[in-house]
């Protein structure tokens, strides 16, 4: 069980600025089209459990490539009758080497409640967001951070706060936290119930008040960020109308020209993504030539996770 604690009293994930050439150079490349998606169980030589018949999505990759987070409903072990979302991680051997049979994450992380939306990053740390109902909580679901010890293993959850405190967690749904260093800044992107917002990282470590994306914010349902490691490219699901809109939930992206300017208009990723179910937490892989998926309804679950590819173009 999670006990009642702040951001503050973790270890602070590590702030290391991108050099500011990098940055540009990586903002100046282009990309091909996305490639048909797969489901990732189907790409040869990965475990066929990826994917069960229960539902399974909110899929990211670890910052060297090497774990494969998730969410997932699936019986923890024969008999098991809980329906409750955990995290789990799949693992490989090489950034070329098929994924492993997922893991649950156990406890401290997972809890009797949902807890979905994994978002590793640098140190083996960890962004999560838990539904589990305790002191201090804010509402439906709140982001907590989490980090990896070799002797201890994961450390006792740390509530970002309530927005009441200064914190970003507010009395909606959190979801899709996305942890950005760019540009001197330390970012959390999330979304709060049908829209996205921004947190910024202070002095002492801990993560302010959410400040909504205007740019990226519609009457429709915006949810699930997820922003590429440079800070200029981000993906997020959105059922919104709009050129290329295929029905339901679907991927979009966004670019900028700096950390410090606007968003660009969305535009759909299309069709090799896309489809009539719903698409739901898209994320990149560190180098952004990746991204993976939930499709829901999918063809074995209530949700799939999908995964396709692009190539860097100059």
């Amino acid at each position: 069980m999670k006990n009642r604690a702040t951001f503050r009293t973790v270890a602070v994930v590590a702030i290391a600025a991108l050099v500011g050439s990098l940055a540009s150079m990586a903002h100046a490349a282009r990309y091909s089209a996305w490639e048909s998606a797969q489901k990732v169980d189907e790409i040869g030589g990965n475990s066929s459990e990826v994917n069960t018949t229960f539902t399974d999505g909110c899929p990211i990759q670890s910052p060297d490539g090497l774990s494969l987070y998730m969410a997932s409903n699936r019986p923890r072990f024969v008999g098991d009758t809980r329906t409750d979302l955990d995290i789990w991680v799949a693992h490989r051997a090489s950034t070329d080497a098929p994924w492993s049979a997922p893991v649950n994450l156990g406890e401290p992380v997972n809890s009797a409640a949902d807890d979905f939306c994994p978002t590793p990053v640098r140190g083996k740390g960890l962004f999560f967001v838990s539904r589990e109902v305790l002191p201090g909580s804010c509402g439906m679901g709140d982001i907590y951070f989490s980090r990896l010890s070799p002797e201890h293993g994961w450390s006792e959850p740390a509530h970002l706060g309530c927005q009441a405190d200064g914190g970003p967690n507010t009395a909606l749904d959190e979801q899709g936290p996305s942890y950005v260093e760019a540009g001197g800044e330390a970012l959390l992107y999330f979304s709060s119930g049908p829209d996205i917002y921004v947190s910024e990282r202070q002095a002492d470590g801990s993560f302010g008040p959410p400040a909504p994306v205007a740019e990226l914010n519609s009457a429709a349902s915006e949810i699930q960020p997820n922003v590429r490691k440079n800070g200029l490219e981000i993906v997020f699901a959105s059922n919104r109308a709009g050129a290329g809109a295929q029905g339901g939930q679907d991927v979009w992206m966004a670019t900028r020209g700096s950390i410090d300017e606007p968003w660009s208009t969305p535009v759909n990723a299309g069709v090799a993504v896309n489809t009539a179910a719903n698409e739901t937490r898209p994320s990149f892989s560190r180098d952004a030539l990746t991204l993976y998926f939930g499709r829901a309804p999918g063809p074995e679950g209530s949700s799939d996770i999908y995964v396709t590819t692009r190539n860097k173009e100059r």
